[in-house]
């Protein structure tokens, strides 16, 4: 069994809420999961994350491979940077994971001369 860390949609229509879960390769992005690792608030500005890195940590030593989505929020609260450097075997007591993330800016639509 392949397992895979990523998203999980939650929340109502239009508000989406996510958590994050080890799954299954094979199972549906909703579908039955192993474990809840955490979650992502995208709707709060700015967007909160909470990870429980001990479960993350024992997932990723199993051979977890983690989505596109997921690696990225793991880069931007410094998920990875700490798990690498507890590989190497360095000191990371004083490596605090961030709660929050900052969202990437939307493109602005360029406008158009319109003809009178």
């Amino acid at each position: 069994m392949s397992l895979k860390i990523r998203l999980r949609r939650m929340g109502a229509k239009k508000r989406p809420f996510y958590r994050i879960v080890a799954i299954d390769s094979r199972k549906a992005r909703d579908g039955r999961f192993v474990e809840i690792l955490g979650w992502y608030n995208p709707i709060e500005i700015p967007a909160k994350v909470k990870l429980h890195e001990e479960k993350i940590y024992q997932h990723l030593d199993n051979g977890a491979q983690v989505s596109d989505t997921v690696s990225s929020l793991f880069k931007q609260t410094g998920l990875i940077d700490k798990y690498q450097k507890t590989k190497k075997g360095e000191d990371v007591s004083d490596i605090e994971l961030s709660e929050t993330i900052k969202e990437k800016s939307k493109k602005k639509k360029k406008k158009t001369a319109t003809a009178e």
